[in-house]
């Protein structure tokens, strides 16, 4: 893993009464510039590693600014953020990673959020508008609740913002793909069945899956407890019900290279010779999970897993 960047929190702004923003800058030196679409994991004190949209303009890499929602279900990681840190705390963080880029062969972009999903979408405004191109940005929230930005977009986007209140206005996939130039590419990033209606609506209308991007940063699924072996060393491991298996080799001292911890960019595959094993990854084939798991996100669900480490 790439070494980390020290920085201090340099102002925290509450967006709405469950979303709030942290302006992070660098301790010594300047910050690493940033493509749109980029993200960084949020090193803790609590041990949780938390990936976050970068929202800023690339063009600025005075600070960073990252935007997080409090979940009720915070496995640690979104109630530090909003319970404990303050503005003044220092912070380790990973340099920029971008597994959600803005395509360079597109001729339009549909941009698509729904709630904090929005926030890749902000650095990608800053960086289509610089570039004067084809794009449109469809925003579905809660009035007051999850509608960060939204007097922003406005502003800056004028017609090209395409508001989706809850209750007011449905999001309707199916008009989204319709008369579109053979170039247009969509881009997504919100809940699981936004992600899931948009990818089937695609494969339904004939769109090729590369003209189809997402982005997810769910938190690990919980599930039941599981054991784990390490081949090499004999050492084994329980994993608990709200605890990934990346983070328990992790709180052994064991490092496994990742990017999304989130099943998504396939950075931390690792090989298992035996065991019984729940893939919930977005990455693996059928063939790819006889001898492959992700273990950001894969589970136990049987007999114990003995991995190749």
């Amino acid at each position: 893993m790439s070494a980390l960047l020290d920085v201090r929190v340099a102002a925290i702004r509450q967006l709405t009464p469950v979303i709030r923003e942290y302006r992070l800058e660098a301790l010594t030196g300047a910050l690493p510039g940033f493509s749109a679409g980029s993200h960084v994991q949020l090193h803790l004190p609590n041990g949780r590693r938390n990936a976050y949209s970068l929202l800023g303009d690339p063009a600025d890499t005075r600070q960073y600014r990252i935007a997080v929602r409090h979940q009720e279900a915070s496995r640690g990681g979104s109630r530090y953020l909003h319970q404990v840190l303050q503005a003044g705390d220092r912070l380790r963080i990973s340099a920029p990673a971008n597994l959600f880029p803005l395509h360079s062969e597109a001729r339009q972009h549909l941009l698509v959020a729904a709630g904090i999903g929005i926030t890749p979408f902000l650095a990608f405004s800053h960086e289509l508008l610089r570039r004067n191109a084809d794009f449109e940005l469809h925003y579905a929230y809660r009035s007051g609740t999850s509608d960060a930005y939204l007097a922003e977009l406005r502003q800056w986007l004028g017609p090209r913002l395409n508001e989706y209140p809850s209750g007011v206005r449905r999001f309707d996939p199916v008009a989204l793909f319709e008369d579109r130039p053979l170039g247009a590419h969509v881009y997504a990033c919100g809940p699981q069945p936004l992600l899931l209606d948009l990818r089937e609506q695609a494969a339904a209308q004939g769109w090729s899956e590369r003209r189809v991007h997402w982005e997810a940063f769910a938190a690990p699924e919980p599930g039941q407890p599981f054991r784990v072996e390490l081949a090499r060393s004999g050492r084994q491991l329980e994993v608990a019900a709200g605890e990934s298996l990346l983070e328990a080799l992790e709180a052994v001292g064991i490092e496994v290279p990742n990017l999304c911890r989130g099943g998504v960019c396939g950075q931390c595959r690792t090989t298992y010779l035996k065991g019984d094993v729940e893939h919930r990854d977005h990455v693996l084939g059928a063939e790819e999970r006889a001898g492959s798991l992700m273990p950001c996100v894969s589970r136990g669900c049987g007999s114990p897993i003995l991995l190749d480490i």
